[in-house]
This record gives structure tokens, sequence and C-alpha cells, in this order.
């Protein structure tokens, strides 16, 4: 049985991986806020447990067994950030603190039936696909809003980053998940964006924020 800590690292390494492969001890360090020793010491021991693949200066990659634990955690956290949303009235910047506790509940019956109580939902309250019992997802199709051409009108699909900051501002300019958005300037001098929300509202937002919420053509 994986320790709180031992699955906090398989997960970190999966969401390393989709931005490069083999992760690097010294990005696994920073994502968890810890020293690359002792990263180096619990990546020695996964390897021994064979849920990772470790080679010295050349990085970690998940096993196909590690890859299975990997998404098995991200299901549970992103399940039970549906249910706060959808059923305890938590607002989507306060369930990923949250989540982050109740995904190492270890029973797979309990995940199985809170799947089935929210009706197998398909993705997490900031867009993210959620993983079925086999660990299969549907890929999410999406485009950054920053590389948006202008004049062109979106659908927000989800946000790249679940930081509460970003998601209170969010929720302060009245963008959320499925909101539809129409780009009618970029302003060259910061590459900030003019957009129309839900053809009511303009908003000028940053480049940094445009890059985080993620988008399809309406």
């Amino acid at each position: 049985m994986l320790s709180h800590s031992e699955e906090n690292y398989l997960k970190t390494i999966y969401h390393l991986s989709e931005k490069e492969s083999p992760v690097s001890t010294n990005a696994i360090a920073e994502a968890l806020n810890t020293k690359p020793a002792s990263v180096t010491d619990m990546i020695k021991k996964l390897n021994t447990k064979g849920f990772i693949n470790y080679q010295k200066y050349k990085g970690t990659t998940l096993t196909s067994t590690g890859n299975k634990e990997a998404l098995l955690i991200i299901r549970k956290h992103r399940l039970w950030e549906v249910f706060l949303l959808e059923k305890l009235n938590f607002n989507w910047d306060e369930v990923h603190e949250v989540a982050e506790q109740l995904e190492h509940i270890k029973s797979k019956l309990m995940i199985e039936r809170l799947d089935e109580f929210l009706g197998f939902p398909q993705h997490d309250p900031h867009g993210d696909p959620i993983p079925n019992k086999n660990g299969e997802f549907d890929v999410l199709e999406a485009i950054k809003l920053t590389n948006i051409e202008c004049k062109k009108k979106v659908v927000v699909v989800a946000v790249q980053d679940s930081n509460s900051s970003l998601l209170q501002y969010l929720d302060k300019m009245g963008i959320g998940i499925g909101s539809k958005l129409y780009i009618t300037e970029k302003i060259e001098f910061d590459q900030s964006l003019e957009i129309t929300i839900n053809d009511r509202d303009k908003k000028i937002i940053s480049a940094l924020v445009s890059e985080n919420i993620l988008v399809k053509e309406d």
C-alpha cells in the first residue's frame, strides 16, 4: 500500500511528464517544494517498488504500474472536486485543496459509488478530464486563448492552472467553464486581450491570464 507521500510523488511525476519526459529530479523538487536530496531518496524507493524507472542523471519515468496508480489518484481527486462543487456548494477555487486530502482514501468501492452518484462526470470543475475506472479518458482538445486570432468566437473548456487566485480573478471577471468569449483586440504593447464575455461585458485581460484559459472555437 502506498503512503500519502508516495502517491503525491506519482501524481506529480505524471503531471510533469506531460511536459517533459524523463522528468528531472529538480523539476519534481520544485513542484513539491522540497529538496532534491529528498526527491532522490523517494524515487529510489519507488524505483525499488516498481512504480518508476529511474536513471541517474537522466531522470524518471512511470512504469505501467506507476502510471495506473497515478491515474487512480487523479481520478479520485477530480471526482471529489465535482462532489465538493456540486453537492457541498464549494466554489471552484476552494475544491482543489480539500480534494488533495480526500484523494488518499483507499476504498475503490467508495470511488465507484461516488462516480455513479455524480452521474459519471467526464470533467472536473476546472475542465480537466476524469479518468474512468480503467484509467481511460478523452484527451482535452483545446487551445490557449492567447493563441486565438482576433474577431473569433470561442468557448472556455478548461483552465490550465487551478491556482485559487487565478480562479477568484476569473470569477470576478465573470469567466467560467462554458463562458463564450469574443476577442475584439490584441494589444501589441503587452499582448493583453480585449474581449467580450457572453455577448455582454467587455473586459481587458493580461497575457498571463489568457495563457491559462483553454478554449475551443464556438
